[in-house]
């Protein structure tokens, strides 16, 4: 399996053997359960869909209980799809976190945090004006020229302004798996990880 799906617990620190502080995010990663096996004949490509976290039945659409009961299970709060090479995986089956090792490397994707409306200071770092020296009033955190005179005559695509900051796909790779614990289904990652607490992570090998 190449992958699980995860909720951030937040962070801690462990010591490592030669007295270092490493700082630590701690992932709920799984128990998952197969809820579809995607096939070549059927959609074109091998992939297996995985489901975790509980929902109540009251709150799932009628089409989704019905995929759940295709796969013996009940329905799930969060539904992700991994690409398998070869790999067979039948309808209800529980993955768990021993499919990683410590040391292994991984990457992990979340939504960040959103920020709202924000500024070119903060989102872009720009420097602003600096001192507000000369009667220069109420532009120290302004943008400043944005576009060139009469040619082209418009701002250019891409130009880096103010607007909405975060609450985006973010992927961070190669973070290392420090601890694991299988009783509890904790990942032990090396590192920050995007997103707020609680909030769901997909952890690819």
């Amino acid at each position: 399996m190449p992958g699980l799906i995860g909720k951030k617990v937040g962070m801690t620190s462990i010591f490592s053997a030669d007295g270092k502080m490493i700082p630590c995010t701690v992932i709920e990663a799984g128990p998952c359960v197969v809820t579809q096996v995607k096939t070549k004949d059927v959609d074109g490509y091998e992939a297996v869909q995985l489901g975790f976290g509980e929902r109540k039945p009251k709150n799932t659409p009628q089409p989704l209980q019905g995929h759940f009961e295709k796969a013996n299970t009940s329905p799930k709060e969060k539904l992700a799809e991994f690409k398998v090479n070869g790999q067979k995986y039948e309808l209800g089956q529980t993955i768990t976190v021993e499919i990683f090792q410590e040391g292994d490397l991984v990457d992990v994707v979340g939504t960040s945090k959103g920020k709202g409306f924000q500024g070119v200071v903060k989102r872009h770092g720009f420097g602003g004006v600096g001192e507000t020296t000369h009667g220069q009033h109420n532009r120290a955190r302004h943008p400043g020229s944005i576009g060139p005179g009469s040619f082209p005559g418009h701002v250019l695509k891409g130009l880096r302004m103010a607007g909405r900051m975060g609450g985006s796909r973010v992927t961070v790779q190669n973070l290392k798996i420090v601890k694991i614990d299988t009783e509890k289904n904790l990942l032990l990652v090396k590192g920050a990880v995007p997103g707020h607490k609680n909030s769901f992570v997909i952890i690819e090998k």
